[in-house]
């Protein structure tokens, strides 16, 4: 039997957007890109031209692509966090199945209408919670769960997890000081933003419910008064302590040339694109170029979320801008003791206590394609959720590769998690999740 090609439309065409519709690219049997919706031209046409888009297809705007008839299978929603709900909401009911940028919303009650929408609507939507489709955490889940080999827990019942979420100081500086999520009242608080990955993942690899939650953190480097004495407003101006700041905008953006990551994000243009004389033009005049010190952030740059889940397990999240960079887990069971690292090669990656045999040793785990940072594609999330999205859409999973997925039900309850936490981070009480759980979703 022929396999079904899904046509696709692509709403915000940012880096995000760009990587899904760049991985599908390559798998021409499986998707085509008609459709896009994009406010930056320069993106617009990027899709566009690497996908054959029709002129009649291109749009600056949500509403307009959604004022039309339908007419693909499958809609990306990657625009701004808070930009997620009117369009997804329109989507689905105009009959589109969803590939869903994470956090599925900004608050809450706009999660839960997402997802009983998409209930009502009888459509499927996936969340990019790419991480659960990364070799580094299929792994990890099958050693503590059956063992590689299916004959049981390399750890036995997992008694805590101790999990960190290493952001990176320069890519805390790019995305949380200066750029896009520096701002909640532009997009959305720091844990929903960048650890909505977390919550989801530490659920997904104990597969019980949480239910109490407590919360501390702050913004305490990245204020005005920490600034370096004589710091220009912008880094380009010629800044005292410039050939040593390691967040000095002229050596992140403009001396370093093959980072199109950061380049692409401070000039507007697709990965790749960018100029010199846009990047100097973007350090004049967008935030991207302001001194680390003396930008609008008002995000934490670090945080420690406590968590207890079904069965009395502990678990400690721990966020922090100051970090190399990379997620590091350790899971203690009653069997051994494990260690994880995400940024070590497949066969330095788990690290094993064996109580039984009172021996440490590296377990000889071979997969590919595990990067070592967002540049890596999230470890090979980013291909995986799209192999995955394919099968899922063509009702090629079984029941129990259904249950792996990020699906809307599931995501938003694990968004909870990250909500509840940021409110007692600000109350500073201990937050039943069950109670606000039934407040919020149920």
């Amino acid at each position: 039997m022929e396999k079904k090609q899904f046509k696709v439309i692509v709403i915000g065409a940012g880096s995000r957007g760009t990587t899904y519709t760049n991985i599908m690219h390559m798998v021409p049997e499986k998707f085509k890109v008609v459709g896009v919706a994009e406010p930056i031209e320069d993106r617009r046409d990027y899709i566009k031209e690497k996908h054959g888009v029709a002129d009649e297809c291109c749009f600056e705007s949500w509403e307009n692509i959604l004022a039309v008839p339908k007419f693909a299978d499958v809609a990306i929603i990657a625009t701004m966090d808070r930009m997620h709900t009117e369009p997804a909401l329109k989507a689905l009911e105009l009959g589109y199945d969803l590939l869903l940028e994470k956090p599925v919303a900004p608050t809450p009650e706009e999660c839960a209408l997402i997802s009983k929408k998409a209930k009502e609507c009888g459509r499927k939507v996936l969340v990019c919670h790419v991480l659960r489709y990364t070799p580094f955490f299929k792994t990890l889940k099958k050693l503590i769960t059956t063992g590689l080999d299916g004959k049981g827990s390399v750890v036995g019942d997992v008694i805590n997890i101790e999990h960190i979420e290493g952001v990176g100081n320069e890519h805390q500086s790019h995305s949380f000081v200066r750029g896009n999520w520096g701002n909640e009242g532009r997009s959305s608080f720091l844990l929903l933003q960048k650890c909505c990955h977390d919550m989801d993942i530490l659920q997904w690899l104990l597969d019980k419910d949480c239910t109490r939650i407590q919360s501390f953190g702050s913004l305490t480097h990245f204020r005005k008064e920490n600034a370096p004495k004589g710091s220009p407003e912008r880094c380009i101006e010629g800044c005292p302590v410039g050939e040593t700041c390691p967040y000095n905008a002229m050596k992140l953006y403009y001396d370093a040339k093959g980072n199109h990551w950061f380049r692409g994000a401070a000039t507007g243009k697709p990965v790749g694109k960018d100029t010199d004389g846009e990047v100097l033009k973007a350090l004049w005049n967008t935030q991207y170029g302001k001194c680390v010190y003396k930008c609008d952030n008002d995000v934490i740059d670090h945080q420690t979320v406590n968590m207890e889940f079904e069965g009395g397990t502990l678990v400690s999240m721990t966020t922090s801008a100051f970090a190399r960079g990379g997620r590091r887990i350790r899971v203690m069971g009653t069997k051994g003791d494990l260690i994880a690292n995400m940024r070590k090669p497949a066969k330095e990656a788990f690290d094993l206590y064996d109580f039984e045999t009172n021996k440490q040793s590296l377990l000889d785990i071979d997969y590919s394609n595990v990067g070592d940072s967002i540049l890596g594609g999230h470890g090979g999330g980013d291909d995986g959720i799209i192999v995955d999205l394919y099968k899922y859409l063509a009702g090629e999973l079984n029941d129990a590769e259904l249950a792996e997925l990020s699906e809307i039900e599931i995501s938003a309850k694990n968004h909870m998690i990250a909500f509840a936490a940021e409110d007692s981070r600000h109350s500073g009480e201990v937050v039943d999740f069950a109670e606000y759980f039934d407040k919020h979703l149920k």
